[in-house]
């Protein structure tokens, strides 16, 4: 019971949601409910930390790096929580059921993190993407047509990545007669240079995965989804399911060995492709959201980086950037959802006089765009640091050239942000008024984006005990 205790008190805001939905409670208690039950799910998480064990016929281990993987997946759930107050961008019958689905998404991920064996992993990915194509769509305002269209994309990509990632499973089960990682781990490795075609079916396996993350070639959903999916709904997607993905690519890459030339190549060209074309994307954008999408594009291949090199600092690397992702991300989003209190969507004309109207959005904005933007000293900043710095140590130096160049490239779009909050306007404004917890959670974000990059130390001593674990 103590080692599931997360799973639980996930499954205890599933079915609180679900009964609620059958009744007509008012927005102030739905949201009271579940950020008391998304608490409650971190406390759980936190509490099981130090513990260890397996459970489901060893289908299922509690490890550091797994417990490390559900803190982090429900604290994202709460914020995401914390940031939609009011919900104003979802339909108010559809409110109860929205609270549910996300919930549901959120426990296939935190299952996803501590799935070691393949049909579980696939069932744990299944749990997580249907509750999102059941939500995507549900958004009160703008054209019909994009939320459905969003919906639709996210289904279609998610079944041919899901059906793609099976037939890598087959492929892998029909060659090693397992599908338990543990003892994968031991066999694949040697079987690489004696039936090079399993590399094949590693690949097909993570393309699932790659989905979640929206790294190219499995990034076509990203932009039409974000655009269209409500304000609330974008920044759970943007964020939560690439955690889950970061935590089964490090387990899964760690398969094929760390010496498997042919197998990294692959991901390295799949990380240059997806940072280069992700950034030229965001370059030409103005809708805001889409611009994040084609961002999160490009921030999978700065992850991907620390990943190829299936070392311990590369592993330590990803987890310490997805973690810092997701608050800066929320941050940008935090400021979208306040920025359009109708939930509509924004582009840079919005942005224009934000300093003057609500300085807290301008400078958490900026706080944000220069944390993906990599500059000192923001998270982002050190995050890059690490993955570039793992990459050197394993001699791949034009990985990291071209790396550092999208980096600058990314700079030009994340400041366009900043230099628009922060331009004047010739005609005065009205202000925009933020409530107590609005204004705590926006310094709550500067506060934590600036101290995790200034000291991240405590946090890097965390994953490096949590990658020991799984590897």
């Amino acid at each position: 019971m103590i080692l599931f205790l997360p799973e639980l008190a996930l499954s205890l805001m599933i079915l609180v949601f679900f009964s609620v939905s059958l009744a007509t409670p008012n927005q102030k208690q739905l949201q009271g409910m579940g950020l008391f039950l998304s608490a409650l799910a971190v406390a759980a998480s936190v509490y099981t930390y130090g513990q260890n064990g397996t459970l489901f016929f060893d289908a299922y281990r509690i490890d550091a790096f797994s417990q490390l993987f559900k803190i982090i997946i429900t604290f994202g759930l709460f914020i995401v929580i914390y940031l939609g107050q009011g919900l104003s961008g979802i339909g108010t019958t559809l409110k109860p059921e929205y609270y549910l689905f996300l919930t549901l998404s959120a426990f296939g991920l935190a299952c996803m993190s501590s799935a070691v064996e393949l049909i579980t992993i696939i069932l744990c990915l299944e749990i997580a993407s249907f509750a999102l194509f059941i939500i995507i769509p549900f958004r009160k305002h703008g054209a019909y047509r994009k939320p459905m269209e969003a919906g639709i994309k996210y289904v279609l990509f998610g079944a041919a990545a899901s059906g793609i990632s099976l037939y890598g499973i087959s492929y892998i089960f029909g060659m090693t007669h397992t599908t338990y990682l543990l003892d994968l781990v031991c066999i694949i490795p040697g079987m690489i240079f004696k039936q090079p075609l399993i590399i094949i079916g590693l690949v097909m396996l993570l393309c699932g995965f790659f989905y979640k993350l929206a790294l190219f070639p499995m990034h076509f959903w990203a932009p039409d989804v974000y655009e269209g999916a409500a304000n609330e709904t974008s920044s759970f997607v943007a964020t939560l399911p690439k955690v889950g993905a970061v935590a089964l690519l490090i387990r899964l890459i760690f398969l094929a060995g760390v010496d498997s030339a042919q197998f990294t190549w692959v991901l390295v060209i799949l990380a240059v492709l997806s940072m280069t074309f992700g950034n030229l994307s965001a370059l030409v954008q103005t809708d805001i959201k889409r611009l994040l999408a084609y961002s999160s594009i490009a921030h999978a291949g700065y992850i991907m980086v620390g990943l190829v090199c299936a070392t311990e600092l590369g592993f330590v690397s990803g987890i310490y950037y997805i973690a810092g992702y997701l608050v800066m991300n929320l941050a940008c989003f935090f400021v979208i959802y306040n920025l359009a209190p109708n939930g509509k969507n924004i582009s840079f004309d919005d942005f224009k006089g934000l300093y003057k109207r609500s300085p807290l959005l301008a400078f958490t904005l900026a706080v944000g765009a220069f944390g993906m933007a990599g500059i000192p000293p923001t998270i982002g900043f050190t995050g890059k640091l690490f993955l570039f710095t793992a990459a050197i140590k394993k001699d791949m130096y034009a990985l990291v050239i071209l790396a550092v160049i999208n980096t600058g490239v990314a700079v030009f779009y994340y400041l366009k942000m900043v230099r628009a909050a922060y331009s004047s306007v010739p005609s005065p404004m009205p202000k925009i008024q933020l409530k107590f917890s609005t204004t705590l959670l926006g310094i709550f974000f500067i506060v934590i984006i600036l101290y995790l990059g200034t000291f991240p130390q405590g946090f890097i001593d965390v994953a490096k005990e949590a990658v020991a674990a799984a590897i």
